[in-house]
């Protein structure tokens, strides 16, 4: 949960400010929400033994958002083909 407005995190306001911080580096921001999305897992585990999380929604909620228009053509990181 944000600790500012109390929605999922990575909320709206988060999700821009991760992008602004890594708008140079997509990989380490995959890199670092895949660690927060492993640390998360765990925690709802063992929050919620029997009735663990969905492993899609998680995913969604964490990475899913990241992928969009990139500095490459075709919106992805890299500059593409020569």
């Amino acid at each position: 949960m944000c600790r500012a407005c109390a929605a999922p995190w990575p909320c709206a306001f988060a999700r821009l400010t991760l992008r602004q911080e890594y708008a140079h580096d997509r990989i380490g921001l995959h890199v670092y929400l895949c660690a927060v999305l492993h640390e998360a897992t765990a925690d709802l585990y063992r929050l919620h033994p029997h009735d663990g999380p969905d492993p899609r929604s998680l995913f969604d909620r964490f990475l899913g958002w990241v992928r969009g228009p990139g500095p490459g053509p075709g919106g992805g990181d890299h500059p593409g083909p020569a």
